[in-house]
């Protein structure tokens, strides 16, 4: 089985560096739309069975070209969403990714209890992404390739819970670009990283 994480494309929030993960969000910019038609172009090699996305718009939109190339519907899938920023929603400035970033380091390294102020833990992060994976898994036979369109910091920490092999300083270093995937495969004894978007080897 070969779950394909992709994270959304481009956005406005992108390009002024908001920390944005509010549902249902902005809309992808016109770089996004781009992104996400590439993103389809790239994924023809693979035999799609199903495509999921967050309730944010911007996934949704990242997931329609994937979805239409492969003569599929996108699935809204509870659970996946990002990060919840709390009091840092919508927040721009130094202090705020500062905050932002000291408490993902703190997840990757296992203080899973940490909260974003206002916001989520990591143990509830982990839980939620985690138990959508497992509840659309058990709808797929072995062979299959399945495709979530999520977020950046959700995808790293639910890879980092998911697969064996994913270590906390490249969840928590391994930053991914718009439409930037991992990939986890299950061979039958739990998902491993086989390619992770900017990284050369997944140790």
């Amino acid at each position: 089985m070969k779950l394909i994480l992709v994270r959304h494309g481009e956005t406005a929030s992108n390009l002024k560096m908001a920390l944005d993960s509010l549902p249902p969000g902005p809309p992808l910019t016109e770089a996004g739309v781009a992104q996400a038609a590439a993103l389809a172009s790239a994924l023809e090699p693979e035999s799609v069975v199903a495509v999921y996305a967050s309730t944010a718009l911007r996934a949704q939109q990242t997931a329609a070209p994937v979805a239409t190339a492969f003569g599929l519907d996108v699935e809204v899938l509870d659970g996946v969403q990002e990060i919840f920023c709390g009091d840092l929603e919508g927040r721009h400035d130094r202090e705020a990714f500062e905050i932002f970033l000291a408490t993902v380091r703190s997840w990757a390294e296992g203080d899973l209890d940490v909260a974003i102020p206002g916001g989520e833990s990591g143990r509830q992060v982990i839980d939620r992404f985690v138990r959508a994976v497992d509840k659309v898994a058990a709808r797929h036979a072995a062979d299959e390739t399945f495709v979530l369109v999520s977020h950046g910091g959700a995808v790293r920490m639910a890879a980092l819970a998911l697969a064996t092999n994913v270590q906390p300083a490249l969840a928590e270093a391994g930053l991914l670009p718009n439409t930037g995937r991992v990939v986890l495969e299950d061979s039958g004894g739990g998902w491993v990283c086989t390619s992770w978007t900017g990284v050369d080897t997944i140790v």
